[in-house]
């Protein structure tokens, strides 16, 4: 993806514009913002263990899950009744460079 903010910065095309805007919509969000922040911060982590600090249910936690998950930012993989999540470094990086910083 390119940088879409900087002074030198090509025009962002079409495939990157809407790949951008998928993940800048999953984003948009109070809640999953402070998901996205539990499960980086914590390296993995099971769903159950996002239902008390969200104060979200389990079917409102699974739904923010799913959208970040789908953005392609989070990473899940299922262990019995549970998915247990981790934020994928690659995409965050990306985002990271699209709005001009540093993929670190």
């Amino acid at each position: 993806m390119r940088v879409l903010v900087a002074p030198d910065a090509e025009p962002i095309d079409v495939r990157d514009a809407e790949a951008l805007a998928r993940t800048m919509s999953a984003l948009a969000d109070p809640v999953r913002i402070q998901l996205l922040s539990i499960v980086a911060s914590r390296g993995e982590v099971c769903s159950c263990e996002l239902i008390e600090p969200l104060g979200k249910s389990q079917p409102t936690v699974s739904h923010h899950t799913t959208v970040l998950a789908n953005a392609g930012l989070l990473l899940g993989e299922k262990r019995g009744r549970w998915t247990w999540w981790r934020v994928d470094p690659q995409a965050l990086g990306d985002v990271r460079r699209a709005l001009g910083g540093s993929s670190a």
